[in-house]
């Protein structure tokens, strides 16, 4: 089965920082070395992506470099809500794809950013679980 973001996680992933719940992003080096940044900025690029400006550009663009699969969490406490998304991150640093991901990151984040050095991070899901392993949805081949 193809990925499928849910109108539901689109809005709570559209709303997480605003809504005190930013998500977490997970990369790790070549030789597993895990690395763990909170990230404000991740959107819904589209059905079977998710994105976010990366303008730190420390440890987890270099784990990128080595190690392209992550795993973006999302944490909702209130309503018990634990979802990871695991996919493989491409970078680009000019290009259209860049353009839209810097249009859906919240202007609080891009404020971060006045240069607008950052890069856009895309994330093709492969699979969408919850905290518990269960498995809500899985590309196919993944």
């Amino acid at each position: 089965m193809a990925i499928s973001i849910t109108g539901d996680m689109r809005q709570k992933i559209t709303n997480a920082l605003s809504d005190g719940y930013p998500c977490f992003v997970g990369t790790a080096s070549a030789d597993g070395k895990p690395q763990i940044s909170m990230r404000g900025s991740v959107a819904v690029y589209d059905s079977e992506t998710l994105c976010w400006w990366e303008r730190g550009m420390r440890s987890s663009v270099d784990n990128i470099d080595e190690n392209p699969q992550v795993v973006i969490f999302y944490r909702n406490s209130a309503e018990r809500i634990h979802w990871r998304f695991h996919g493989r991150v491409t970078l680009y640093g000019s290009g259209t794809e860049r353009e839209r991901a810097m249009g859906l990151t919240p202007k609080a984040e891009l404020d971060r950013d006045p240069e607008r050095t950052g890069v856009a991070a895309l994330v093709r899901v492969e699979s969408i679980t919850e905290l518990s392993g269960n498995v809500l949805q899985e590309a196919d081949g993944g």
